[in-house]
């Protein structure tokens, strides 16, 4: 296994982060075990989880999967040597059910900490991170900015900080981040930490071949300021392992859920064929590729790899020790230029 530093932080993580979204929903209690075990023991330091999970969203099952979680630790007796990151729900109506209020208010923030380190059975949660904007924005899939003048939400940035900043202070949180957000409110969230907010360490986005819009604005802004990128979705639910093209995978994510579809439309495929023919050209598996490519981006802080069986887990954990040669980067590039970002 390779690792990095979370920037800003004494903390070293492992370069392939572990997610766990599915766990609770695709996977029961002892997979998810079982997945733990096994990337503890192949190097892996780092797991990713939310209040939100498991997904898709079911109010009866909402925190499952920081259950599953919680009880490895206990078992396992190991919380000083595991790297545990969770985050806090944004304002969205399909999560109108986790509490009377979906903001970043203290009301909330004191809700979601203080439920999420009980599920986790653990004191301190390392990274925590806002799972979505308050704001009017684009993300999950959506590449256009459309501006609401009657936005019901006011700038805050500097407040939210400061709250978050109250929870390092009490020991409850040891870092925090953001997620599925734009370069200007990354930007944002430095320029308050410049005034003396504590300063964000990372940022969370999709990347992956088909999703690669963080290269134009948002990666000038990770390596100037030093914040860090946890890339997720690096195979587009599934998309980039190749499975979709030729057949419908009766257990595949999307199959079962295809409200989960952003990374299936018509040129999402046309794209995957295409970078599918780049990795039989030299040799390699579409997995492989694709996971490395984001491996060794510079900028990337840490790949957070998801898995509903440990034969998955164990083919993107191989991931860490290929290196993509210039013939190979070269040919991903001729296909980006010709299929730019199908699925933001």
């Amino acid at each position: 296994m390779k690792y990095t530093n979370l920037p800003g932080t004494e903390i070293n993580v492992s370069k392939l982060c572990l997610g766990t979204m599915t766990w609770g929903i695709q996977n029961t209690e002892a997979e998810g075990h079982a997945q733990m075990d096994f990337a503890t023991e192949n190097g892996i330091n780092f797991f990713d989880a939310a209040e939100l999970y498991p997904t898709p969203f079911d109010i009866k099952k909402q925190g499952d999967t920081e259950r599953i979680i919680g009880t490895w630790l206990k078992k396992n007796n190991n919380r000083d040597k595991v790297v545990v990151a969770s985050k806090i729900v944004g304002p969205r109506a399909f999560v109108k059910e986790i509490r009377n209020t979906i903001d970043f208010s203290k009301a909330s923030l004191d809700d979601a900490i203080h439920k999420s380190l009980t599920r986790l059975q653990t004191d301190y949660i390392d990274l925590y991170q806002l799972h979505w904007p308050e704001r009017n924005t684009n993300f999950f899939g959506i590449l256009d900015y459309k501006h609401q003048e009657d936005e019901a939400w006011s700038d805050n940035f500097k407040e939210v900080l400061h709250r978050l900043e109250g929870y390092v202070k009490q020991g409850k949180i040891r870092h925090i981040g953001v997620s599925n957000e734009s370069p200007y409110g990354l930007m944002r969230y430095v320029e308050e930490a410049r005034n003396g907010a504590k300063k964000i360490s990372t940022v969370q986005n999709p990347y992956s071949l088909l999703n690669r819009k963080d290269e134009i604005g948002l990666t000038e802004v990770l390596h100037r300021e030093k914040v860090g990128y946890l890339a997720y979705s690096p195979l587009g639910f599934g998309q980039l392992t190749g499975k979709y093209l030729d057949e419908t995978p009766a257990n595949g994510r999307v199959t079962k859920y295809p409200q989960f579809s952003r990374y299936h439309n018509e040129q999402s495929f046309e794209a995957t064929r295409a970078y599918r023919e780049v990795a039989q050209k030299h040799g390699l598996s579409l997995t492989d590729m694709s996971l490395a490519f984001i491996n060794q981006q510079s900028f990337v802080t840490s790949n957070i790899i998801g898995a509903t069986s440990v034969a998955q887990l164990k083919e993107n954990i191989g991931s860490i020790d290929l290196i993509l040669s210039e013939e190979v980067l070269k040919d991903i590039n001729a296909v980006h230029k010709k299929y730019p970002n199908p699925a933001p």
